[in-house]
């Protein structure tokens, strides 16, 4: 059985920045600063910009150099991202168990109105 390639594990401050990243799309610190301060006002531009040389380093960002400030841009799509990490999580956590997963889920993470919107696509035919 091929072993998947290790997908770097973002901490919590360094998926808050991916997640500024996929909404602004390649970014210099700056705007990735500029951005995080209207959620996190004390977050300072040293702080942002040491978690993005982190995450290029890890390899959860790329870097273009080739202009005097650097653009950062997510190494991987959102949905792959998120996808790989669920992985590990269902295998970590919920002893592999997808089922186990959105039960866990249900219980306590999901609104009315997602119920309903995960209730809608449950009925929807597959192709």
């Amino acid at each position: 059985m091929a072993k998947t390639p290790q997908v770097p594990k973002p901490t919590a401050a360094e998926m808050n920045v991916l997640r500024l990243v996929w909404q602004l799309g390649p970014s210099t610190a700056k705007q990735v600063h500029q951005e995080a301060v209207k959620e996190r006002p004390d977050i300072s531009y040293a702080t942002v910009l040491r978690l993005l040389q982190i995450m290029h380093t890890k390899g959860l960002l790329t870097r273009d150099e080739s202009q005097r400030s650097h653009i950062y841009a997510p190494a991987q799509a959102q949905d792959s991202l998120q996808t790989n990490l669920l992985k590990d999580l269902i295998q970590k956590a919920f002893a592999g168990s997808g089922k186990a997963l959105i039960m866990a889920a249900l219980r306590s993470q999901v609104s009315k109105k997602e119920r309903a919107e995960i209730e809608a696509l449950l009925r929807e035919e597959k192709p």
